[in-house]
């Protein structure tokens, strides 16, 4: 698996200066937000290759937008700019393109899978010469109500793109605040994981019971290995099920400088999530069960 993160962190910050300390820092990839470090579609080529030649592999880009949009001209506009985007990710040769599928409040459960869904076969369509993959973050979004996010949500719009080359950034951090478990969610979509969000999430009990789920301040989002997700656990299992994609770090974490203060803070934290994760793979164990029913063990990096 490669290890990199997410730029979203250092939106305040000239690309260059981003991949720059990428590459200084050790880490194998990038995932760049285009609201951020891209901007255009005519951008995209030169950001990819200003990361590839720090020699970072660009494993993905990721454009934040409502596709359900309520105000039928911002969608419009929105879709717009996503299929220009989605042309030119395809063909500056980057494998997957992140995009959020959001919610229409105006129009019911069915409408507003069906919409999305309709608009994401068509893009799937409109890249089939670049074999672009679409992939959806599960981030409930600022109301807790974008659609896709959840094990039930995923199955709702799987079932209507039926296509591989559309599946998910899973992102366990999400899954834990709003009381899903990741280990038995990411096994019910194990062949549809296209990148994973390495993201933690810690939570205190004592606020939580005083103000509960609805109330605010009873959890935050934690750099891996500073919350409650098992990671050796976690990455384990995704090795099991096949996944060698990357981990990408989306540094949250506010005890590193997030978001966008200190800036030698939130370096740190990328750093931190770094050596935890590389730590964590260079220590997993592979077991199987041999002829005779027991159990053997291989270090992998």
């Amino acid at each position: 698996m490669r290890i990199g993160f997410y730029t979203s962190t250092f939106n305040d910050r000239p690309f260059e200066e981003v991949v720059d300390f990428a590459a200084s820092a050790g880490f194998d990839a990038i995932e760049i937000d285009v609201r951020g470090h891209i901007k255009t579609p005519d951008k995209v080529r030169a950001a990819v290759a200003l990361a590839r030649n720090r020699n970072l592999f660009v494993s993905s880009i990721a454009f934040f937008g409502n596709q359900l949009d309520t105000d039928r001209a911002k969608r419009g506009e929105l879709r717009a700019i996503t299929e220009e985007f989605a042309d030119a990710i395809g063909e500056a040769d980057v494998p997957i393109f992140v995009i959020f599928p959001g919610r229409d409040e105006s129009a019911d459960e069915d409408a507003n899978y069906d919409d999305f869904a309709d608009f994401a076969n068509r893009l799937i369509v409109r890249t089939t010469s670049s074999g672009l993959v679409f992939a959806i973050e599960n981030w409930p979004g600022p109301k807790d109500n974008f659609i896709g996010t959840t094990p039930k949500g995923w199955q709702e719009l799987f079932k209507r793109i039926p296509d591989k080359r559309f599946g998910l950034e899973f992102d366990p951090s999400h899954l834990i605040r709003i009381g899903v478990d990741p280990y038995a969610a990411m096994d019910a979509v194990k062949d549809r994981i296209a990148i994973l969000h390495a993201k933690d999430t810690a939570i205190d009990a004592a606020v939580q019971q005083a103000v509960g789920y609805h109330g605010k301040g009873w959890w935050q989002y934690k750099l891996p290995g500073h919350g409650l997700l098992d990671w050796p656990r976690f990455l384990r299992q995704a090795r099991a099920n096949g996944f060698d994609g990357t981990l990408s770090i989306e540094h949250e974490d506010a005890a590193f400088g997030w978001p966008g203060k200190d800036l030698a803070q939130r370096k740190e934290g990328e750093r931190l999530g770094l050596a935890y994760l590389r730590k964590v793979l260079n220590g997993l164990d592979t077991i199987w069960e041999d002829g005779n029913g027991s159990c053997q063990s291989e270090q992998r990096a």
